[in-house]
C-alpha cells in the first residue's frame, strides 16, 4: 500500500528510481532548505482571497478577467479548509488501498461546477510554458474532486504572482498573471496507476546523478 501526492509523482515523472527507492524507504533524495517567500505568500493569499469571499467578490486579480465571468469564489469556509490540508483533505483510496491525496489552494464555482485555483510565486514573470510543470497537480486535483462526487470543470486557473517593483513608501507591488490550464482527469488515474505499476514492481535500472551508485 503506497500514498502518493502530486509533489511524490513530480519526483516519479522526473526520476523513476528515486521515486521507487525513496517510497520503499531505502533512500531519500537530499533535498535543500525550503524557500520560506512562496510558503508565507501562500498563506497572505489564502487570508487576501478569503476576506473576498465572505463578501461574495472576486479579488482585483481575478474580476478584470474574461476568464472568470459568472464565476464566484467557493464558500463553504470548513470544506475549504479540510481541503487545504493536504493530510486530510482531498482523498482517494484504490481497491488495493494505495492512496492519492493532495491540498488545494482555492475554488471557483461555476454554475454547478467547481474550477481548481492554484497560486505560484515566481521571481520574475511566468514563462510561457510554465504551467507545464504544474499540469499533472491541476490534473490530480480535479481528479479527487470528481471522486469525492463534484463536479469540475475540464480546466483550471494558475495565477502567478512575480514582484514588479518596490514604492517609495517600501511596499512591494507583485506582478500578476492569470492562466487557464485545460485538465484532464484520466492523465490524472493514468499517472497514480503507471506509479503505483512501478512500485510494485522491481527497482528501476536507469538513474540520474542522484541516485547513480545507491
Amino acid at each position: 500500500m503506497y500514498k502518493l501526492s502530486p509533489s511524490s509523482l513530480s519526483l516519479y515523472k522526473e526520476c523513476p528510481r528515486c521515486f521507487w527507492l525513496t517510497k520503499h524507504d531505502i533512500w531519500k533524495r537530499p533535498s535543500g532548505p525550503f524557500p520560506q517567500l512562496p510558503n508565507g505568500m501562500d498563506r497572505v493569499l489564502k487570508v487576501h482571497f478569503d476576506k473576498f469571499m465572505r463578501k461574495g467578490l472576486l479579488p482585483p486579480e481575478l474580476c478584470n478577467h474574461d476568464h472568470c465571468e459568472d464565476m464566484k469564489l467557493f464558500d463553504d469556509e470548513k470544506l475549504l479548509a479540510e481541503w487545504r490540508n493536504s493530510r486530510k483533505g482531498l482523498w482517494f483510496e484504490d481497491k488495493d488501498g494505495n492512496v492519492l491525496h493532495g491540498g488545494i489552494d482555492n475554488l471557483l464555482i461555476k454554475g454547478k461546477k467547481l474550477i481548481v485555483l492554484d497560486y505560484k510565486t515566481k521571481g520574475s514573470p511566468a514563462k510561457e510554458d510554465a504551467h507545464t510543470y504544474n499540469q499533472h497537480q491541476l490534473d490530480i486535483y480535479n481528479f479527487l474532486l470528481r471522486k469525492v462526487k463534484y463536479e469540475t470543470e475540464d480546466y483550471a486557473f494558475l495565477l502567478f504572482y512575480s514582484p514588479s517593483e518596490v514604492l517609495e513608501t517600501g511596499e512591494f507591488v507583485f506582478h500578476t498573471e492569470l492562466r487557464k490550464v485545460k485538465t484532464s482527469v484520466a492523465d490524472a488515474e493514468d499517472l497514480f496507476k503507471r506509479a503505483i505499476k512501478l512500485l510494485n514492481g522491481d527497482c528501476p535500472k536507469k538513474s540520474c546523478v542522484w541516485c547513480e551508485g545507491r
